[in-house]
């Protein structure tokens, strides 16, 4: 029952905890021209695709994100994500559906101009054939810059839905797994 728990949850918590020390080393370089580092108070948007799939992978579905975020921090992005999805199960019904998210992502020591970053988020999940709930989720991608306020992103997150408080640690085994690509913009 723990499997899962163990192989994500622990290795990402010591990921977090480890990536202070680490990408403060990437921030010093921001006089030097690296198309990476953010500043202190610089604000994202990013606007992309999504899909998701159950842990089984038979059940999937796409749909449209963005987000707003702030750094906090030169290496600590929080964010605000949007997401409007449509899936088209089996049984023929067309499904519409949302999520509304906050997000706080720790960015990790770039390598060139690719800027890995990993995180948590949590938030609700609505819509016409969707119970509202809750919903938490660990996330890990990358940014590569293209300019120095532009970028293309990929992220992969597994999240978990529940009702109550004591779902949160209950329901962790019956997560789905999303992903999703864009472009981004500092500023």
């Amino acid at each position: 029952m723990h499997s899962l728990r163990t192989i994500l949850v622990y290795p990402l918590a010591g990921l977090l905890l480890a990536a202070g020390p680490l990408s403060a080393q990437s921030t010093g370089s921001a006089a030097m021209g690296n198309l990476t580092s953010r500043q202190v108070g610089e604000h994202e948007f990013t606007l992309g695709g999504n899909g998701a799939s159950n842990r089984d992978f038979d059940d999937s579905l796409g749909g449209l994100n963005f987000s707003y975020g702030w750094y906090t921090t030169p290496t600590l992005l929080l964010s605000v994500r949007q997401s409007l999805n449509y899936s088209n199960p089996s049984n023929g019904s067309q499904v519409w559906n949302g999520s509304t998210r906050v997000a706080v992502d720790q960015h990790l020591t770039a390598y060139g101009r690719v800027r890995p970053f990993i995180g948590v988020n949590a938030g609700g999940v609505y819509g016409e054939n969707v119970r509202d709930t809750f919903s938490a989720g660990l996330e890990a991608g990358a940014k590569i810059y293209v300019r120095p306020q532009t970028f293309i992103y990929a992220i992969v997150e597994y999240g978990w839905f529940f009702r109550h408080s004591r779902g949160l640690d209950e329901r962790f085994d019956e997560g789905q797994f999303t992903w999703g690509a864009g472009v981004g913009f500092n500023f």
